[in-house]
């Protein structure tokens, strides 16, 4: 696949598309509802970053207990159930006189529920498209994902604002059914992609078997640590500027959609395999400025710039899909996206702790110098050749 028309024209690849659009969008804006709500009920800049990204600490259970289920598993019941648990939870949230310790019950619920989320979808892309088209329809998902972040910030902004931040997680809640919706309707019925019944056993057979090749291991943490602790650096954006955090994020958003478009369309794949760990030392470099505690205005220029660096997710998929055989694409996707959310609900528990004790703006400076070092250090350890062919991947399977 050569264009995003090839993309369009592929079966079930709009419904798909639809749907994850809106999920994105519901997340966005009940994440920054969720936040401002804490941050006002608590004024504590840690409630209010675990809050926007606690869902992801339940990623953890979810990729150890879970993920075998991502291959075993009808895509569209799977996808559907789970966009209706999020419409039903984010109503449940928008109710008056929720107290906090409600809210981070049904965070850490709808967390463990969406870590299937993650295995099913990119799973099942990667079985509606070609080989070659993978890469190019991730980068369409991720650069829909910047733009609806971008409007998803402005908008709940406004909503938060003008209305409340209830009154915007009710909002949400309905974008969330439309997708389940549209997923439900519009997709096709397909049968799972592996075999057998899924339970924790496999599930931790099969995170053993993808976890035990240096190469995919490499490029797991690559997928994770770097990524996961800038995140953190976005998790205080609430407490850094209350007034103007949804500006933050909207730059945050349009700075990845750059760096998702230039990717995923116009790097040619020689140039590409070279820019993963530049781009992961862009994502975390911009952030050192909130050392001098810049106004909103810089900020917002310098989170734009490092957002460019998310470009090297797409950059360590791909490796990730050429070193994973196809049976296994949705548990090893799967892993990856409950590992980096679980990273960045981590990240952000940790930069809220250190924005507590300290500042904000020290806070991100420290988890940024960190992404940093650690970028450098995993990226130290890819010495020997880490490309594998079909006939080194065939035993693999075969040991399950």
């Amino acid at each position: 696949m050569r264009s995003y028309s090839d993309l369009f024209r592929t079966r079930e690849f709009t419904p798909l598309f639809l749907s994850s659009a809106l999920n994105s969008a519901a997340s966005t804006i009940a994440g920054l509802a969720v936040g401002t709500l804490v941050y006002r009920a608590t004024d504590s800049p840690l409630l209010s970053a675990v809050s926007m990204f606690g869902p992801q600490l339940a990623q953890v259970v979810g990729a150890t207990t879970l993920l075998s289920a991502a291959d075993r598993l009808a895509p569209r019941a799977t996808m559907t159930g789970i966009a209706l648990s999020f419409a039903v939870g984010t109503a449940v949230m928008a109710t008056p006189g929720l107290p906090v310790w409600g809210l981070f019950l049904l965070i850490s619920v709808l967390g463990l529920v969406s870590s299937l989320g993650g295995g099913v979808r990119w799973g099942l892309l990667n079985e509606i498209l070609s080989k070659d088209g993978y890469l190019l329809g991730r980068s369409v998902f991720n650069m829909a994902n910047g733009l609806t972040q971008i409007t998803g910030y402005a908008t709940g902004g406004v909503l938060v604002a003008v209305l409340s931040p209830r009154t915007t997680l009710a909002g949400a809640a309905v974008l969330y059914l439309a997708a389940a919706l549209i997923t439900r309707f519009g997709m096709t019925r397909r049968a799972p992609r592996a075999t057998g019944r899924p339970s924790i056993a496999q599930t931790w057979r099969t995170n053993a078997l993808l976890w035990s090749s240096r190469p995919r291991r490499t490029t797991y943490l690559l997928l994770w640590i770097p990524n996961g602790l800038i995140v953190g650096c976005e998790s205080l954006y609430v407490s850094y500027a209350p007034d103007r955090a949804g500006l933050l994020f909207a730059f945050a958003a349009f700075g990845m959609f750059v760096g998702d478009v230039t990717t995923g369309r116009f790097v040619p794949p020689a140039v590409r395999g070279r820019l993963g760990i530049p781009f992961l030392l862009l994502l975390a470099t911009p952030y050192l400025l909130f050392a001098l505690r810049p106004g909103v205005a810089v900020a917002a220029g310098a989170v734009a710039l490092a957002s460019v660096g998310f470009g090297a997710s797409l950059i360590q998929q791909e490796r990730l899909m050429a070193l994973t055989p196809d049976e296994l694409s949705g548990h090893a996707l799967g892993l990856h996206s409950s590992g980096m959310l679980t990273m960045q609900g981590v990240s952000a528990a940790l930069a809220g702790s250190v924005a507590q004790l300290t500042s904000p703006a020290t806070a991100m400076t420290l988890m940024a110098i960190t992404s940093i070092a650690a970028t450098l250090l995993i990226s130290g350890s890819r010495q020997r050749p880490e490309v594998s062919t079909p006939q080194q991947k065939q035993p693999e399977v075969n040991s399950l």
